[in-house]
């Protein structure tokens, strides 16, 4: 069976083709600036030259429908009708406390997608725009939600209930939710494979280490924490994101800025993380280039995040009762050896030990302890459409 794996973002939609017969990519592309001037398609078919599509998208309906065009058209195509589609995987931020799954969608689900707007307003309606782009383009075509948050859905209560009146709580929600669900359990799975034990008998620590980070305990291939919270905010030190600290500070920042609660937020989201620490930049290059040439900011920024990471993996450990497998994944953590080995220097005392020349990888699977180490280091690129497609193929195959 084909499943079409659609990511929309608010000005862009990612999406793959996928063959689940072999799970072979057959298409993949990027819908960039929807409803900005400039809109383009970057599209590619297997064995094929990359197609380019530029005209104007004013909404994700146009967008989807010149997607769907290019994955039929006869020169740059990869099938020949939609009617080769199976079904459609929809990726989904936030599906709040009435997902612990991913799940066919319906009109009670897209109620409850809409109800969990107010917990994801930047995430929830691109994706629920989406949806109703491709209910209408493809009617007959059934449709799943996958959910980012669904994996942390089985987070006991004291490591997802915050210390503020339980009222909070009950009236509003506000819990640790968790995100890069799909993510953390797709190389928790991979992970497994790759030792050749059953996932149950395994003890992981996940960290999924980009622009935007977080870390999970995986145990018995189930989470029970995770760094992110209520929003991607809490956690890790990120790329503009602040992560964990005294909250404190923020009312005391907005008195003395006479800043408002748009414009704080801005800055704990956008203007924070290893970028407001450096003054150079969001992105990790730029920093390990910066510290090469000795900027003392820019080393404090990295070993900052380092510091962190390093502390979750340490805590986790601690509250499965030992650590079996280290996993790093997503664009840092697949791509940079020498933050790879920064997070694990000290380590050792978990039996965590790093071997430097097999660290000396970017982008593959691959196990980069050395023998004496009693947890198994791996790297692990994610592929969290491969995660929905196959959530997808599991939910209308036993339907």
């Amino acid at each position: 069976m084909n499943i079409l794996v659609i990511n929309c973002g608010s000005s862009s939609l990612k999406y793959q083709l996928i063959d689940m017969n072999g799970e072979e990519v057959l298409a993949i592309g990027l819908v960039e600036r929807i409803g900005i001037e400039g809109s383009r398609i970057k599209h590619d078919t297997t064995g094929k030259e990359r197609y380019i599509i530029e005209e104007p998208m004013k909404d994700h309906r146009k967008a989807l429908e010149l997607v769907l065009n290019a994955i039929v058209d006869e020169e740059h195509g990869a099938i020949s009708s939609l009617d080769e589609i199976g079904a459609v995987g929809h990726r989904v931020v936030h599906g709040g406390e009435d997902f612990s799954g991913s799940i066919i969608i319906d009109e009670n689900v897209m109620e409850a997608l809409e109800k969990n707007v107010e917990l994801a307003p930047l995430h929830n309606p691109p994706n629920i725009i989406g949806i109703n782009a491709c209910k209408e383009l493809m009617p007959n075509i059934q449709m799943v939600a996958v959910f980012d948050t669904a994996f942390h859905q089985t987070i006991p209560a004291e490591n997802y209930i915050y210390a503020l009146p339980f009222e909070y709580y009950e009236k509003y929600k506000v819990r640790k939710y968790g995100f890069h669900g799909t993510s953390h359990k797709y190389v928790s799975q991979r992970a497994a494979e790759m030792t050749g034990k059953d996932i149950k008998d395994l003890k992981i620590v996940t960290c999924h280490l980009g622009n935007g980070s977080s870390i999970t305990a995986v145990d018995g291939g189930e989470s029970i924490d995770t760094s992110m919270g209520f929003t991607p905010l809490e956690g890790l030190a990120m790329g503009t994101r602040c992560g964990d600290m005294d909250p404190a500070i923020i009312p005391f920042i907005m008195e003395k800025e006479n800043m408002s609660i748009e414009e704080v937020n801005k800055m704990l989201n956008k203007k924070s993380g290893v970028l407001g620490i450096s003054g150079v930049s969001s992105d990790f290059r730029d920093l390990d280039e910066a510290d090469e040439q000795g900027n003392e900011r820019a080393t404090l920024a990295l070993n900052l995040f380092a510091n962190r990471v390093k502390k979750y993996i340490a805590a986790y450990a601690a509250q499965m009762g030992g650590i079996d497998v280290l996993v790093f994944t997503a664009g840092l953590g697949e791509n940079s050896p020498s933050m790879r080995e920064r997070i694990c220097k000290g380590l050792e005392c978990l039996g965590a030990t790093i071997d430097k020349e097999l660290n000396n990888v970017r982008g593959k699977d691959t196990i980069i302890s050395n023998e004496s180490s009693k947890v198994k280091i791996m790297v692990i690129p994610t592929n969290e459409e491969l995660m929905i497609a196959r959530d997808t193929l599991e939910l209308v195959s036993n339907r």
